[in-house]
């Protein structure tokens, strides 16, 4: 597999996410179609010439985006604009975006290759709305210190929580198996605010210990710790998961020290879910206490195709 669309791939030691608008959609529909018929061979290109760079990319749309370039093709059933979260402490906002690029490698050069050779065949056809450059924080840590992606899905699980499983009454343009629903949020943290507490009030945050990242036991976790109130489980018992392809970013000349979430699922209901216990609380009120050192400035619904479905999109355009 060429790394194309692999949404179940680690994080890796650097990424680039690019957030776009569309200018002008006669202009950057052929275009935007020409970077999903080249970017499998862009990838294989880097993983040829650097085998061990682990490099991948994926391509995923806007619900406005995706019905304008896409019609007559059918929009995935949960594919809409995010619809903000509002609680009387926290909010999740809504922002804008209609084409979502995730690229990932060992190495930041030929993360910024690819998003230089993408820019360059868009260029004129879309607007950047955001950049970001997030690296690997030790091991694996996020910028507040805990080990970041332990509550995800591993071995045979992981592709089936991460994409849509195949339906045998949905055939041709209307499956959508193998893609995948993704949520975007960009999160600023609180670090003073968080650094002043002591370890046990952050790891009582979190529901994990800082130091070997074993979970609390039920009864030293607290109900609004952030892996207790992003555990949700469907109506057979069995827990629900997505998976996370975070990763920190910081600009520490403006004092900005940050998570971006990606969230890769093959339900958003899933992703939903767990967004409402943390910013609104389940009962109400129990929200994630990591929130208050943790504020989202974005919120975005894309989805990505499985790499068979990009082929075909690029292929008829």
């Amino acid at each position: 597999m060429s790394g194309v669309q692999d949404v179940t791939a680690s994080p890796g030691k650097c990424a680039i996410i690019m957030v776009l608008g569309i200018r002008d959609y006669k202009k950057a529909k052929p275009k935007l179609m020409e970077v999903c018929g080249k970017l499998d061979a862009l990838v294989r290109s880097e993983l040829n010439r650097f085998p061990d760079s682990a490099t991948g990319a994926v391509v995923a749309f806007g619900a406005p985006a995706w019905k304008k370039l896409f019609k007559g093709w059918p929009v995935p059933e949960e594919l809409a604009v995010f619809e903000p979260i509002k609680g009387e402490k926290h909010q999740a906002p809504s922002t804008p975006g209609d084409v979502f690029i995730h690229l990932r490698s060992a190495r930041m050069d030929i993360c910024q290759e690819l998003s230089g050779i993408i820019s360059q065949t868009l260029e004129g056809a879309v607007d950047s709305i955001d950049e970001t450059h997030g690296f690997r924080n030790f091991d694996g840590r996020a910028m507040v210190g805990f080990v970041d992606g332990t509550e995800n899905p591993t071995g045979d699980d992981t592709f089936g929580f991460a994409t849509i499983a195949p339906d045998p009454k949905k055939t041709g343009k209307a499956d959508f198996s193998g893609g995948s629903y993704v949520l975007i949020q960009k999160y600023l943290h609180d670090m003073k605010g968080w650094e002043g507490l002591t370890v046990e009030e952050q790891e009582k945050a979190i529901g994990r210990r800082k130091f070997n990242d074993l979970e609390l036991s039920d009864v030293a976790k607290p109900e609004n710790a952030h892996n207790a109130v992003t555990n949700i489980k469907g109506e057979d018992g069995e827990e629900l998961k997505i998976v996370r392809a975070n990763i920190p970013f910081a600009n520490a000349s403006k004092g900005e020290y940050g998570t971006y979430f990606l969230g890769y699922a093959g339900k958003f209901s899933t992703t939903r879910r767990m967004l409402e216990n943390m910013f609104l609380g389940d009962p109400p009120g129990n929200t994630d206490r990591l929130l208050d050192f943790s504020t989202a400035v974005t919120g975005t619904l894309f989805f990505a195709p499985s790499p068979d479905y990009l082929a075909r999109l690029a292929e008829e355009a």
